[in-house]
């Protein structure tokens, strides 16, 4: 959600600013804008709607920017106020001497903003961001130090923030600070850059620093002075960033998201390299640290997420209690951090996270801590802030996705939650050694099985294109694979904004059943095993109310095609294993019908990749 890019250096800034901005697109934005250090004074340019909007605008500019060195620039997306020209970032101070970019929210502005204007301050904007500007800006005035009055003025602000903040008295400084929102520094040769996620630097640099909350780094070609809120100087840590620039191409594929669903056997595959070596050996976990004892102390196990990660947490709690036992909730962490949690140090608290940035989940996670739970964290992003509270961790080793509908995250998360659940039943022996390797065998042949559908995608653009054009779909399964239709259904309504909900098949007859007529199509996750017989009478009550019947199954019985208008068939798995290989075709059958439509796939409306506010 929303992007920053800040660079002091020796190089043209523009350019480095705006492809960094580029490779930031993917966490959803409104409006852009950049701020430009020149000869003279600071020049700001912002535009409504893509960057290529930006880009059209800054045509006809280059005499005023050619030789600068030193920037700022932001991608929004709107919290407070409308994604308008005046709303964009960055914002200025009255006299436009002091520039600010802002990703998170301020939860005080209203009062700040009170107060500055009492003092004369003239607002142009609805941003919550704008009271920043105006209150380092008088606080510059009176300490003419831009380092200390950024200190100064994050000592009144609550809430969440990123900034990084410019002033025309400072040619060559760059002051940036964070609490409760992602920032680094990356590291060149007499450069310096800043940003809210790494693609935005990688192509430059493979160094960085980690910015912890309230540190303020003061940032110029030739040097990287790091405080914290006291003033007490800190000695950086300098890390290596894992991307090469390649993970951020298309690789020949039309979208990110078609490149990311078929990168999914690998990510498979990546993530049990050093954990399962073969299916009569132990699950290896090594920043695991659950042993026999703690996990005989365990009363419960809570499971917290947002979105996509939340269906794979509700899969994850049906593996859980099936192969260890233990007594498992799953809750949305909006939820979960508004209300009086049973929570102590006898429960285990695992939040699910693709970028290990999410808000609501980061705020429960530090509330479970809190009160002495055991935290373990699954993300694709091992230098997270969430991994950074965890006591265990599972890396999900997904490489970046780029696509802000996730697709081999949730494959990736899935696969943490098969690993996990079934290392603490070999903890607790509480599966058979026998059942173990026959779990584990097929564990390690999903790669093929997945790559086996992504060969022969005919029959799933054929049901894309037949159904491109309803208004409704209804997803409906039972026991394991309920948070498969979930998640198919949001994979349709994210990217091709069509209503579409998942139910358990049994409640379909306790109230949605009214919908259904011969417009409504209905998708059954048909996948052979327990809950077979059941759904395939669910399917029944919905055919003989005129729906659009269509099939995702495994089953070769070939009666179904009397009963179905379509059906997808995908090669044969264990029945715990089914929604790594059911939700493949979802995704296809969302991307398709996105693209029939002429969608925005890579970059749906509304939407931001990484939410890091509340």
């Amino acid at each position: 959600m929303c992007g920053i890019v800040g660079y002091v250096g020796n190089k043209s800034v523009v350019d480095i600013l705006l492809d960094g901005l580029e490779q930031l697109e993917y966490r959803g934005y409104d409006s852009s804008g950049i701020a430009v250090m020149c000869e003279e004074d600071i020049k700001v340019y912002k535009a409504v709607g893509k960057l290529q909007n930006l880009r059209d605008k800054l045509k006809g500019h280059e005499t005023e920017f050619n030789n600068s060195t030193m920037g700022i620039g932001h991608i929004r997306w709107a919290t407070h106020g409308a994604p308008t020209l005046l709303n964009a970032h960055p914002h200025t101070c009255n006299c436009g001497n002091l520039v600010v970019v802002h990703n998170g929210i301020i939860e005080n502005y209203k009062e700040l903003r009170k107060s500055l204007e009492d003092a004369g301050c003239i607002f142009r904007s609805q941003t919550d961001t704008e009271t920043i500007a105006h209150l380092v800006a008088r606080k510059y005035a009176q300490c003419k130090d831009l380092t200390e009055a950024v200190r100064l003025a994050s000592e009144e602000i609550e809430g969440a923030y990123a900034l990084c903040v410019m002033h025309n008295d400072c040619k060559n400084k760059l002051v940036i600070t964070k609490r409760n929102a992602p920032l680094l520094i990356g590291i060149g040769d007499s450069e310096y850059f800043a940003a809210s996620d790494v693609p935005a630097i990688i192509k430059h640099t493979n160094k960085a620093v980690y910015l912890e909350d309230n540190q303020i780094a003061t940032l110029t070609p030739d040097s990287m002075e790091i405080i914290d809120i006291d003033k007490n100087n800190i000695t950086p840590k300098v890390e290596v960033l894992p991307w090469e620039p390649v993970a951020l191409s298309k690789m020949g594929y039309k979208h990110f998201m078609l490149k990311e669903i078929h990168e999914q056997p690998d990510v498979i595959r990546n993530i049990l390299v050093g954990r399962l070596h073969a299916p009569d050996e132990e699950i290896i976990l090594n920043e695991v640290n659950l042993n026999k004892e703690r996990l005989r102390h365990l009363n419960r196990i809570q499971i917290i997420a947002c979105g996509t990660s939340l269906h794979a947490a509700m899969v994850g709690k049906y593996l859980i209690e099936s192969f260890c036992g233990i007594a498992v909730d799953v809750e949305a962490s909006s939820e979960y951090i508004y209300r009086k949690t049973v929570t102590d140090e006898h429960t285990l608290v695992i939040g699910v996270s693709q970028s290990g940035e999410t808000a609501d989940t980061l705020t429960a996670i530090r509330q479970a801590k809190a009160k002495g739970s055991h935290i373990l964290i699954i993300t694709n992003r091992p230098d997270s802030a969430m991994a950074r509270e965890a006591d265990s961790l599972i890396p999900v080793n997904a490489g970046i996705e780029v696509s802000v509908a996730a697709t081999k995250s949730y494959i990736a998360q899935l696969m943490a939650f098969y690993l996990l659940s079934l290392y603490m039943a070999e903890i607790k022996d509480s599966i058979a050694s026998s059942t173990l390797t026959s779990l584990k065998t097929e564990l390690m042949i999903l790669p093929q099985k997945i790559e086996q559908i992504l060969a022969h995608k005919e029959n799933i653009q054929t049901v894309a294109r037949a159904y491109a054009n309803t208004k409704d779909f209804i997803y409906i399964a039972r026991g394991i694979n309920y948070p498969t239709a979930l998640e198919g259904a949001l994979k349709l309504k994210e990217i091709s904004y069509i209503n579409a909900t998942g139910y358990p098949a049994g409640e379909l007859k306790h109230g949605p059943i009214a919908m259904l007529d011969e417009t409504m199509p209905v998708l059954s996750i048909l996948m052979n095993g327990s809950v077979y017989d059941k759904l395939l009478s669910n399917s029944e009550e919905a055919k003989a109310r005129n729906a659009r019947m269509i099939a995702l199954t495994n089953s070769k019985d070939e009666k179904l095609n009397e009963l179905f208008e379509h059906i997808i068939r995908v090669p044969d798995v264990q029945e715990l294993f089914s929604p790594i290989i059911a939700v493949i075709p979802l995704q296809l059958i969302a991307y398709y019908i996105a693209e029939f439509l002429g969608k925005d796939v890579d970059q749906p409306r509304n939407l931001a990749k990484s939410v890091t506010v509340e």
